[in-house]
């Protein structure tokens, strides 16, 4: 039997894999408006902490990001 706590999971809930993978879309550019990168929406203090934060901090994290999610419409937001 596989071990649970290692467990891959489909891109659909990356916030429930262990270990918890990055957000990062390598799209960096920050919002000055909301405080948060437009690729990966988190805060820099987010982005900063990620690298050694836990599981449950980064579980946190993507909490907000899918909190964030419906407030940004990427086709005004990347508009030129």
């Amino acid at each position: 039997m596989s071990d649970p706590t290692n467990l891959a999971v489909p891109g659909a809930a990356p916030e429930l894999a262990t270990p918890v993978p990055s957000p990062c879309v390598s799209l960096c550019k920050m919002d000055a408006e909301r405080r948060y990168c437009m690729g990966c929406l988190r805060t820099i203090e987010e982005i900063v902490n990620w690298s050694k934060a836990d599981d449950d901090y980064k579980r946190g994290v993507w909490a907000e990001i899918r909190r964030r999610e419906p407030t940004v419409d990427f086709d005004d937001d990347f508009q030129q």
